[in-house]
């Protein structure tokens, strides 16, 4: 499973603060703490709400030459704004990196796609256009047809892509849960060379005792073919369903991934 730390979100009141007071040593410690903890790729969003577009394009570039000063983990860059994309992937200095995201819109696919050309970045793509997020399988299947269209027009490869098949409520639509892993499964099987990825833990929103459905949705997307997950690396009780449900379904080679948990004390 490929690990992408959520932690450095501007949305999250700890990193908020930290990015408006520039304090770079919070901010190492962030990203020093989820490498640690095994993450493959650290997220960062620097979008406070606050302030005008080139604010969140300094401070883009701020966080990104702060972390990479002292931390060698690539960097998902995450911003719904093209320039401050591009702002974080020059700062990285050719760094490999990870964009998040591109919908199927054509305005967002003529933007973004030829950022991760320019680059060479793998790029996660959003089974959903510029209506919104389909609620049929079928719908979103179409949205990574087009965005499969769009790289292959501008020269990124398919295996550079992490889709998204979306993750909607249950509380707000009992359906949707098997809507995300059908889309999972079917993305699996038209785009073999593609790699998956979700913000897993929405899928609990407006519940009680949110971790427990959690974790039993990333059993359940890991089985549908889920690669990859932004979530916290130091949340242990979601690694160990993690090492877990690869043991289950054959993705841990001899067990080493599960027994190494085990003996730091992560699944128990």
């Amino acid at each position: 499973m490929i690990i992408i730390g959520e932690k450095i979100n501007a949305t999250l009141r700890r990193a908020r603060t930290i990015i408006q007071n520039r304090d770079e040593a919070h901010l190492l410690q962030m990203a020093k703490d989820q490498a640690g903890a095994g993450t493959n790729f650290i997220d960062v969003n620097v979008g406070t709400g606050q302030g005008t577009g080139e604010d969140e394009i300094q401070s883009m570039r701020w966080a990104v030459e702060t972390i990479q000063r002292e931390v060698q983990t690539p960097l998902c860059i995450d911003s719904a704004d093209p320039a401050v994309l591009e702002a974080g992937l020059a700062a990285s200095k050719n760094h490999p990196c990870l964009i998040n995201s591109t919908k199927a819109a054509e305005a967002t696919l003529n933007t973004i796609v030829p950022l991760a050309k320019k680059y060479g970045s793998y790029l996660v793509g959003l089974a959903m256009d510029e209506t919104g997020i389909p609620k049929t399988v079928e719908g979103r299947i179409k949205a990574c047809e087009a965005i499969v269209r769009a790289c292959e027009k501008q020269g990124v490869p398919v295996e550079n892509l992490f889709f998204d098949p979306l993750v909607v409520p249950v509380s707000t639509d009992g359906k949707q849960g098997l809507c995300t892993l059908d889309t999972l499964a079917e993305i699996k099987r038209r785009f073999p060379t593609a790699k998956t990825t979700m913000g897993l833990s929405n899928i609990s929103f407006g519940l009680p005792v949110r971790p427990r459905v959690n974790e039993a949705f990333m059993h359940m997307a890991i089985y549908a073919g889920l690669d990859s997950a932004i979530v916290d690396p130091m949340d242990t009780k979601m690694i160990a369903a993690i090492r877990t449900a690869e043991v289950l379904t054959n993705r841990d080679r001899h067990c080493r991934q599960y027994t190494r948990a085990v003996k730091k004390g992560i699944v128990q």
